[in-house]
């Protein structure tokens, strides 16, 4: 099993505490956010992590550098030149994957108490050609799924925008939870490294190729994505 770890986003959201430090390095109870992904990480018993950089890239490869966990290889997928967003980061980072090996994706801005070996077994079992972590939690956007919780579409319900990619009885709307799990065939079908967000290769994917959703988890979740976000996490660990 591969890992990539989403750190290049630029964290504006958090204001002034991503003007000098990118958000992979803001801390949670003590540690960053980037200590905490792998750490999640390794419970999956992955080996080879690679963590994409753009904001502040100097400041995340020196830090990783301070990093030693046994049996775990961290590489870094530099994209300082371009901010590639998670599609294209991930087809940036593909040649550092071990090949012929599913990925399983988290980006750096979420902490969860969810199983993810209990996600992979899932993903294993559904044999879809990926597996999206989704939970019932309030948002602008949802992913659409069918009764078998394989993706059918997409609707953003602030501008009423509503894709569908799948024709079903019925749908239901999930929440990406930022954590996602690939299979190495999919690279390709992705087509060339360019900047693009990985919900419209979902999207684009999902009419000929099963892509399914794990809802089975109700551990705690949290992304620090704004000052009011992290603070809600911060006072939950203490």
């Amino acid at each position: 099993m591969n890992a990539l770890i989403f750190a290049a986003g630029l964290g504006t959201r958090l204001g002034n505490l991503t003007q000098n430090k990118p958000k992979a390095l803001v801390k949670v109870a003590g540690k960053t956010m980037l200590l905490h992904a792998i750490e999640k990480l390794r419970e999956t018993g992955v080996k080879h992590i690679v963590i994409n950089v753009h904001h502040h890239a100097q400041l995340v490869k020196d830090y990783v550098a301070t990093l030693r966990f046994p049996n775990i290889q961290l590489l870094i997928s530099d994209e300082s030149d371009q901010l590639l967003e998670t599609g294209g980061g991930l087809l940036k980072a593909a040649p550092l994957f071990s090949p012929d090996h599913p990925i399983i994706m988290y980006n750096a801005d979420v902490l969860t108490g969810a199983n993810l070996k209990q996600m992979i077994t899932y993903h294993r079992k559904k044999k879809g050609i990926a597996t999206l972590m989704v939970k019932d939690r309030d948002t602008a956007r949802y992913f659409l799924f069918d009764d078998d919780m394989r993706l059918s579409g997409w609707k953003n319900v602030s501008t009423q925008e509503k894709q569908i990619t799948r024709k079903t009885n019925g749908h239901t709307n999930l929440a990406f939870s930022g954590i996602h799990i690939v299979e190495p065939d999919i690279i390709p079908l992705l087509g060339d490294l360019r900047k693009f967000s990985i919900t419209q290769g979902y999207l684009k994917l999902s009419t000929h190729h099963a892509i399914y959703g794990w809802k089975d988890w109700n551990e705690y979740w949290f992304d620090i994505g704004t000052p009011e976000k992290l603070q809600t996490a911060n006072k939950y660990f203490h």
